[in-house]
């Protein structure tokens, strides 16, 4: 029984072994783009995009943001999104078109990165774009970012603007 149960262990840790010895394998930086078309106004898009609270309760993934003070004369949010807490900061907000957050992260973080929201007049609504330009510092979460999607976060959010909405939107990813 002992030998079996020492076999199992080795399995485990040459199995994370190699998990690990590929992630780091992997590139750290990503760049993922999604997109959908709302049946709504630019303005109106903006005033959800524009307000990292408003999801909370439709986008499963964050259940938490909060306006915390200003850094450095830029609006900060600390939210939780997916399990993890994070500092939101607005960096550039150009109504009703571009808004880029970036999250405050330490070099040493589990991720880190930026989101750029490009929203443009479209037939019958507003096309929403979204670019994440991030970073996965853990080789054992790269491995679950190429396993799971790097564009679930993105492709939720879009999902989440549409019911806000009432709309069922279909992300469409572009690029790669």
């Amino acid at each position: 029984m002992l030998r079996f149960l020492l076999l199992i262990g080795l399995v485990i840790v040459g199995v994370v072994g190699l998990a690990a010895a590929y992630g780091a394998s992997l590139p750290r930086e990503h760049a993922v783009t999604s997109r959908v078309v709302l049946a709504q106004p630019p303005d109106a898009v903006w005033a959800v995009v524009r307000n990292p609270a408003a999801l909370v309760g439709t986008w499963s993934d964050l259940t938490r943001a909060q306006r915390a003070p200003d850094q450095g004369g830029r609006e900060v949010w600390n939210e939780t999104v997916d399990g993890f807490e994070m500092r939101i900061v607005i960096t550039e907000a150009r109504p009703p078109v571009k808004l880029v957050t970036t999250v405050d992260a330490d070099p040493d973080a589990v991720f880190g990165g930026q989101w750029t929201y490009q929203l443009a007049s479209a037939p019958g609504g507003t096309q929403l774009t979204i670019t994440e330009a991030g970073w996965i510092g853990n080789p054992l979460y790269r491995v679950m970012g190429r396993m799971f999607g790097l564009h679930n976060s993105i492709d939720g959010y879009l999902k989440a603007i549409g019911q806000h909405f009432n709309e069922v939107v279909r992300p469409e990813r572009v690029g790669r």
